[in-house]
């Protein structure tokens, strides 16, 4: 197992998009990596907008981004939600500072926007943000999976194979 003793931080909030928020998490798993579901609460259960739940293992106030190799964003309507929170938004800063992996994937990138951290960044979302990511001074590609630096980004459930591969990848780089 290639990611053994890896730790990768999962954002959750409800109306997650539930294949972008399992897929990595089981993906990296078997990989060997501590994958920790950080939400709003500790112990709560938060539903997918599909109806498949999650449990978060922490609250974001309970967690040091130092103590993690990496995060994940999911997408669906999380996002908005998400990127209210400053724990999250502290917690991507300090990832970006440091270079470690950020996955986000389709409306993922809000968290990023909300972040400030995608001046002249190469990233993917779904096309319905593009306008929102180059806004915000990314460089927007409309590809299955576009890594930029400690940067990992992708569209849709579609691409979820690649995408989950590539981030893997920068993680055992990192």
């Amino acid at each position: 197992m290639r990611l053994s003793g890896k730790k990768v931080i999962q954002l959750v909030e409800h109306e997650f998009e539930d294949l972008e928020l399992w897929y990595p998490v089981l993906r990296l798993r078997e990989e060997g990596v501590t994958v920790h579901i950080v939400g709003p609460k500790a112990g709560e259960t938060y539903t997918g907008k599909y109806g498949v739940p999650v449990t978060s293992d922490y609250a974001f106030e309970d967690i040091d981004a130092s103590d993690y190799d990496g995060i994940l964003v999911p997408g669906g309507w999380s996002p908005d939600k998400l990127r209210r929170y400053a724990g999250v938004i502290q917690l991507v800063k300090d990832m970006h500072e440091t270079k470690k992996p950020i996955g986000q994937i389709c409306h993922a990138g809000w968290v990023l926007i909300s972040a400030k951290i995608l001046q002249g960044v190469k990233v993917t979302s779904t096309p319905g943000i593009r306008d929102d990511m180059e806004n915000a001074g990314a460089i927007w590609i409309d590809e299955q999976v576009v890594v930029d630096g400690h940067f990992i980004s992708s569209r849709r459930p579609p691409d979820l194979p690649p995408y989950a591969k590539a981030y893997a990848d920068a993680l055992a780089e990192a």
